[in-house]
């Protein structure tokens, strides 16, 4: 697929302000800390259809919403990008919530990695021998961490595979971000309903029960959470996978620094060989994509003269 200079300037505009967004979020989650994991990403739900509903008035984008809801086999694939991004939400917040933001870090760090899995297994792409070594490098980083400190290696695995396959399956569906992204929240959001109002219910709902401020961070997760998803969807229409990929490492590049500079969590010896593995894993593949467009590109002249 070509892209034009304009197309690749603004994707790479609104894949910088997906991943900066996403680089700070465990700040936010952090000053909802009495709120359990699950009705914040209710909440999360929610509240990003209101959002999505007031800007696809104002965008007057609901023709198009409408005749993406009437294509059945759009509609399914919807369906389980929608049911990736919140188990993804899920996994993230209660990694925040309960002092992982490392863990979670890794995962966002292993992504670029699985999408090249991905690649190879879903579209049948061949690896180079120095992207295999950097897959192997990885897969040794991960198991390092599974027998040194492996109680959270699962939040970096689930994390890491469900980002990748919805990315993936949200570049090919032929849906613009806006109108993908407010159904995939129209999807969810009479499951989240029917959870908040059972929780309220039972006693057990935090909406109301700490005051204004947290009623209103719970509120505003709902621009929160789209507007990062929104340039996300948008940079991923207009940039090649492989130059998202190397996006994708600012944001767990400042979420690791939160963790360990401003969160206190420990880095342990075995976090530490992990991320020296996949840091040089990435670095490798990085080298190697960088040489592969190169020599694209010089054939490509070649083959014009």
């Amino acid at each position: 697929m070509a892209y034009s200079y304009a197309d690749k300037r603004a994707g790479l505009s609104f894949g910088l302000g997906a991943y900066l967004l996403w680089g700070v979020l465990p700040l936010y989650f952090k000053a909802l800390g009495a709120v359990p994991a699950p009705q914040i990403v209710a909440h999360r739900i929610v509240w990003s259809l209101v959002f999505l509903g007031v800007l696809a008035s104002l965008w007057r984008r609901w023709p198009a919403i409408g005749a993406a809801l009437r294509q059945p086999r759009l509609v399914a694939t919807l369906a389980l990008t929608a049911s990736l991004i919140a188990i993804n939400w899920l996994v993230y917040i209660y990694a925040v919530l309960s002092g992982h933001v490392l863990e979670g870090s890794l995962g966002y760090y292993l992504n670029p990695l699985v999408n090249v899995l991905m690649g190879t297994l879903l579209l049948k792409e061949k690896l180079t021998r120095p992207q295999l070594f950097a897959v192997g490098l990885a897969a040794l980083g991960v198991a390092t961490l599974a027998v040194g400190a492996g109680t959270g290696l699962w939040i970096s695995l689930t994390l890491a595979a469900s980002f990748a396959l919805y990315g993936f399956l949200r570049k090919v569906a032929p849906v613009d971000s806006l109108e993908g992204l407010s159904i995939e929240t129209l999807l969810l959001t009479p499951l989240a309903l029917a959870f908040l109002f059972y929780v309220q219910a039972q006693g057990t709902g935090r909406f109301g029960a700490y005051g204004l401020g947290t009623d209103a961070l719970l509120i505003l997760g709902g621009a929160v959470t789209a507007i990062p998803l929104l340039l996300f969807t948008a940079a991923a229409k207009r940039l090649p996978y492989s130059t998202l990929g190397f996006l994708q490492y600012l944001a767990p590049s400042m979420q690791f620094l939160l963790a360990v500079l401003v969160l206190g969590e420990r880095l342990t010896f075995a976090h530490a060989i992990c991320f020296g593995l996949i840091w040089t894993a990435l670095a490798i593949f990085s080298v190697e994509g960088l040489r592969r467009a190169r020599r694209a590109r010089s054939m490509a002249a070649k083959g014009l003269a």
